[in-house]
């Protein structure tokens, strides 16, 4: 299962960057894959290898019915070749939802269960009947989220040019885990939280990364939410289509959108040292575009 490929970097040109004597880049890891975007191919791969590794068949993992992991497990499974199954907080399934579409139309088979049930996805005992259930299956938390996952990040940092500043959109933290483990303790590494009241990530970022325990070199931000997960403001949004129109770059407003605006909220506040670099981490999940587009939000 050979996974191997690498993302561009792009400079950003802005008077507001100019003007506060500042460095802009992104690392473009939408495009690090035609088919599987951004993190989430990060956190597939040395789980695809395990999974090699153990024998096993199948992929069974976890997901909302808008799920970018979801989306790109099933994909995985359809170029390597091996079986998916997801299990969707339900308790129905919608069947015109475009995400869920795409991964039953990549082979993905459809789990929907109950909230109350779903809260289960990390309990011990439920997995055990899962795997029970599905002797064939690796079972890969929510998001991709592990150890395996830290390590392709680890990647992710190790590919980025020399920078005083690394900043990512953050949802489960395992991507800034891994860019804390793969990057030195002279770079601030600033997470931004996609969700509300975001601080428990900050103990499961700890857990994830040995180095997030002893080093002081990071900090997740869990004011640039903008109402919550999956929810965003028209002011967002604008800025959004105003920077893909600008640099050729889309945006979705659940995680990277977030993410640059917030930069430019701290740019703004004088946030960074004049003569700073900054490097973007631009984490990709595009096909949530078409959910909030079926969804009318956008």
């Amino acid at each position: 299962m050979n996974i191997s490929c690498e993302s561009p970097i792009q400079p950003i040109c802005h008077p507001l960057l100019e003007a506060h004597n500042l460095q802009l880049f992104i690392k473009r890891d939408d495009l690090i894959h035609p088919e599987i975007s951004g993190n989430k191919w990060r956190k597939l791969k040395f789980n695809l290898q395990i999974m090699q590794q153990q024998g096993k068949s199948e992929l069974l993992t976890f997901g909302g019915a808008f799920s970018n992991h979801i989306h790109a497990s099933a994909i995985a499974g359809k170029l390597f070749g091996f079986k998916t199954h997801g299990i969707i907080r339900g308790p129905l399934l919608d069947e015109a939802n475009p995400t869920l579409n795409d991964a039953k139309r990549f082979g993905m088979t459809l789990h929907p269960v109950n909230r109350l049930t779903y809260r289960q996805r990390h309990d011990p005992h439920y997995l055990d009947e899962l795997q029970k259930q599905f002797p064939n299956a690796y079972i890969l938390p929510e998001g991709g989220t592990n150890l395996a996952a830290i390590k392709g990040c680890m990647e992710l940092a190790q590919s980025l040019p020399p920078s005083d500043y690394i900043i990512c959109p953050t949802g489960s933290g395992g991507t800034l885990a891994g860019l804390i483990e793969g990057t030195s303790n002279q770079t601030t590494l600033l997470g931004v939280a996609v969700l509300k009241q975001a601080d428990y990530l900050i103990e499961e970022i700890k857990q994830l990364s040995k180095k997030a325990k002893e080093q002081h070199n990071w900090q997740l931000l869990c004011d640039y939410h903008d109402g919550g997960y999956g929810k965003f403001s028209d002011e967002l949004w604008r800025f959004c289509q105003t920077f893909t129109h600008q640099y050729n770059i889309p945006l979705e407003p659940i995680y990277s959108g977030k993410m640059m605006y917030a930069i430019w909220q701290l740019i703004e506040q004088g946030y960074f040292a004049s003569g700073s670099v900054i490097t973007a981490i631009h984490t990709g999940g595009l096909q949530g575009l078409n959910g909030l587009k079926y969804r009318g939000l956008i």
